[in-house]
């Protein structure tokens, strides 16, 4: 697949649903990082856009998370590289976004596709979707997730799914807090594009003002503490368990800690 048709935008009204099409699993890669900051951007920059849903085109995957195999040749500057735009370029795009963000997720969502649907406002999910934080299965750290987790279910929830790596169903999601809404069957994008045609009726210019002190309010300190724990997903990657263990991942074997 070419790096052009990895994400599309697809505009309905004041609603940007920015699609995510990269088979078999969504998985990151710097292009697909660079397409979806690029129609977060774009969105922020049309006025009549009133609000933006970030969805994946592929039946039973919203996101599996980062390219591990980018982890394994690219050395530290190249995690680096990619930390830089799933943790501190999204969040940047996302505070300064101007209008609301849904996540509409349906299908498996893990890693690096949790750290996406964390940073926007709100998560919808539907009966098909799970969760979870596997990096620990491969000797990585789902760091982003230290400092946003806890926040949100409390630190004994977060450091049962944080640890365990154990997924998880939009159920019990629902019940922690970490997703707004629980859409029947594989409802999730209906979902969202009903809350989204909600948020598009309020004054745009309010909203704006709004979201931006919401944004302050919240997360204060969030973008400081996350740019500290990226320093360790991108120290802890380069170790020789984690290589090990990402190496184990690739040749679909047991990694040597079991």
């Amino acid at each position: 697949m070419s790096d052009a048709s990895l994400v599309r935008t697809e505009k309905e009204g004041r609603i940007a649903r920015i699609v995510m099409e990269a088979p078999p699993l969504n998985a990151l890669t710097l292009p697909m990082l660079d397409q979806i900051l690029a129609a977060y951007r774009a969105a922020a920059a049309d006025d009549r856009v009133r609000a933006v849903i970030l969805c994946s085109a592929l039946e039973k995957v919203f996101c599996a998370g980062l390219d591990l195999k980018l982890l394994r040749e690219e050395g530290q500057g190249g995690v680096r590289a990619l930390l830089q735009k799933l943790y501190l370029d999204m969040l940047d795009v996302q505070h300064t976004m101007g209008k609301p963000t849904i996540s509409a997720v349906s299908g498996a969502a893990r890693g690096g596709g949790m750290t996406l649907s964390i940073t926007c406002n709100v998560i919808v999910a539907d009966e098909s979707a799970t969760f979870g934080y596997p990096e620990l299965d491969n000797g990585l750290i789902p760091a982003i997730h230290f400092v946003h987790l806890p926040r949100v279910i409390g630190r004994h929830r977060a450091f049962d799914l944080l640890f365990s790596g154990r997924s998880f169903k939009a159920e019990e999601a629902e019940r922690m807090g970490l997703v707004a809404r629980v859409a029947p069957g594989r409802g999730a994008l209906e979902a969202a594009m009903e809350m989204a045609e909600n948020f598009a009726r309020q004054p745009p210019g309010a909203t704006r003002i709004a979201h931006a002190a919401f944004m302050r309010a919240q997360d204060m300190d969030f973008r400081r503490e996350v740019a500290d724990v990226t320093e360790t997903f991108i120290n802890v990657s380069q170790t020789e368990e984690t290589q090990a263990g990402l190496a184990a991942f690739a040749e679909k074997r047991t990694p040597p800690w079991r």
